[in-house]
């Protein structure tokens, strides 16, 4: 009853809906998409703070969007209205606290496009005030604390920005990781800012851990060489205070033998866990290698300018007869020039030096003549990345075969030291700096037609380069050279200079230049000088590695320095600097003859 009284509370039922006719039954029509308006943004500022608003500002970031990626009329009007405050916070970072914005936004233009203005006075840079360097760890000393307190680079009265501020904490703790400290780290770190006072306080904790020691070398990668060729070059012995340059140096030295196509070698800080008052921890050394191969064989077919088409063959062993030598055979086959030259060499000490012993047997066609020579040298060479030092003892044999003459034989023993100095921001493809070489040698010559004698001689080569703007190289080289003997004493022909060619005057023929006896012979000189400047630029921005260039070369050999007269030569190249030195192709003038000749080669400085 009562769900039944309830009920006649209810309303009546509504009247029947008409039914829906086909229109309203159908869905409702999509919405417009809204349209990307074209707009321009323009920052009035100082240089340095209108391209970090240029670069990370949002609305920056979408007027270098394509079309597809434009804003609708509404979030451009959202995102306008928040660019005060995003610009502020961007200069914040750069110590401005309390700049001055203003975004105006001019009526469109005819041709649809919205305009934005955004005028910006940075104000006063924050200055440091006050720098509170605490030190913990084993670093404790005076001298110590002081010395990291003088390095500290963002000191007081300098301008704040969040960068500097980054850079001079990585630079602190650089620094004493790489002075004995790898496991030193920031504690705590804090930069309070009093804007109106525009000054900034800094507060640092600094824990240098303990000093860490150099322990044993824990070698891998080791199948064919000795362990001990590698413990020899270590410089340095287990309890030694660790030093991020001792560690670099011994890798450079691992490559520097040729033995391994890789190093690496680092301090082993896997799960080290170091007491809190702990003063010192000796930590293993990481050595990890990839061997080379035990012996390699290379063959090669290719064609020289000077001397047509060429065939070389090339084998290296590193580990020659079982023993810690290392050996080299290379034999080239061409129509004017074929050589065969044998090395076999020690394995470096840790000074690098080697004991060097080589063999080596040529043959040369000059014009008419067949010269032949053979000679050994016995000595040592050191090899670094500053300096190279050869010292030798040199017996030479050569042979001159003329038609229709005798052949004539010299020969010579001579002591010798070659040095070479360098200075270069990069040994295989260099842009600034210069190298040096410098070879001396003095001893007895003999021939078959003439009496023997003493005899000096002396060869200086330097190449310099420059760079001239942001783009222009420079490069120049010269060289000299002099044979010390009485006149009358016939010395061998491989001793004797001549110049031209494509690492020397190029438009002249190889060894093309130098004076010849009564029948046009080439007989050699006995003083030589040669040079060349050359000017290259990349042939396109994209491009930097591949250059065009116009040089000059000039160079002459002669019986002594008043009858020498350079020959002169110019042209245009080609240039590409790639990973193995500068490939280099050339078209030459010779000035004397008026020809052209086309030279290529790779080239590697000293």
């Amino acid at each position: 009853m009562l769900l039944t009284a309830c009920a006649g509370l209810l309303p009546p039922p509504p009247a029947a809906l008409p039914p829906a006719s086909a229109d309203a039954a159908s869905s409702p029509a999509p919405l417009t998409p809204a349209v990307p308006v074209r707009f321009k943004l323009q920052i009035e500022a100082p240089s340095a703070q209108r391209e970090l608003l240029q670069e990370h500002l949002d609305l920056a970031r979408f007027e270098r969007s394509p079309p597809s990626g434009g804003l609708s009329s509404t979030e451009l009007a959202r995102l306008a209205l928040s660019t005060p405050d995003q610009a502020r916070a961007l200069l914040q970072t750069q110590g401005f606290f309390n700049p001055e914005l203003t975004l105006l936004r001019p009526p469109p233009e005819a041709n649809g496009l919205r305009l934005l203005q955004l005028s910006v006075q940075p104000g006063a840079q924050v200055l440091v005030d006050g720098v509170d360097l605490k030190l913990q760890g084993a670093v404790q000393t005076q001298a110590q604390a002081e010395a990291l307190r003088q390095s500290w680079a963002l000191g007081k009265g300098a301008g704040f920005s969040q960068s500097a501020w980054s850079a001079a904490k990585s630079a602190l703790l650089t620094q004493l990781k790489r002075n004995g400290y790898p496991l030193a780290r920031w504690v705590s770190t804090s930069a309070r800012v009093y804007e109106q006072e525009q000054r900034v306080d800094l507060e640092l904790t600094l824990d240098s851990g303990p000093q860490v020691l150099l322990g044993a070398l824990d070698i891998q990668g080791l199948s064919q060489q000795p362990q001990s060729v590698v413990r020899r070059l270590a410089g340095f012995s287990p309890g030694e205070p660790y030093s991020e340059k001792a560690l670099l140096d011994f890798q450079d030295r691992l490559i520097a033998t040729q033995l391994f196509d890789s190093a690496a070698v680092e301090l082993s800080t896997e799960q080290v866990q170091p007491m809190a008052d702990q003063a010192s921890l000796e930590l293993p050394v990481q050595v990890q290698l990839r061997e080379a191969p035990r012996q390699e064989l290379t063959a090669s077919l290719g064609y020289l300018s000077a001397d047509g088409p060429r065939l070389g063959l090339e084998h290296k062993h590193r580990r020659a007869l079982g023993l810690n030598l290392r050996s080299h055979t290379k034999l080239v086959l061409g129509r004017e020039k074929s050589q065969l030259d044998i090395e076999l060499s020690s394995h470096p000490q840790p000074d690098m030096q080697r004991t060097l012993g080589t063999l080596n047997f040529e043959r040369q066609r000059l014009a008419s003549q067949q010269l032949y020579a053979a000679w050994a040298r016995l000595g040592y060479v050191r090899e670094t990345e500053a300096q190279d030092r050869l010292r030798y003892l040199e017996l030479l044999r050569a042979w001159e075969h003329s038609p229709g003459q005798p052949t004539l034989s010299a020969g010579a023993i001579t002591l010798n030291q070659q040095l070479v100095w360098r200075q270069l921001d990069a040994k295989l493809l260099p842009t600034q700096g210069y190298s040096l070489a410098l070879l001396t040698g003095a001893g007895w010559t003999t021939n078959s037609s003439q009496p023997a004698g003493p005899m000096a001689r002396l060869k200086w080569q330097g190449q310099a380069y420059a760079r001239l703007g942001s783009q222009w190289l420079l490069s120049s080289r010269a060289e000299a050279a002099q044979v010390l003997a009485r006149s009358s004493l016939e010395l061998p022909e491989v001793l004797r200079f001549r110049t031209g060619g494509d690492d020397s005057v190029r438009g002249y023929g190889s060894q093309e230049l130098g004076p010849t006896d009564e029948l046009g012979r080439p007989t050699g000189g006995r003083v030589m000088l040669a040079g060349s400047v050359e000017f290259s630029h990349p042939l396109r921005e994209r491009w930097p590695g591949v250059m065009g260039a116009v040089f000059v070369d000039a160079g002459q050999a002669a019986q002594r320095w008043q009858s020498l007269r350079p020959d002169w030569s110019w042209g245009l190249g080609l240039r590409y600097r790639s990973p193995v030195g500068v490939l280099r192709v050339d078209a030459a003038r010779a000035q004397a003859t008026g020809s052209w000749r086309f030279h290529f080669g790779v080239v590697v400085g000293l």
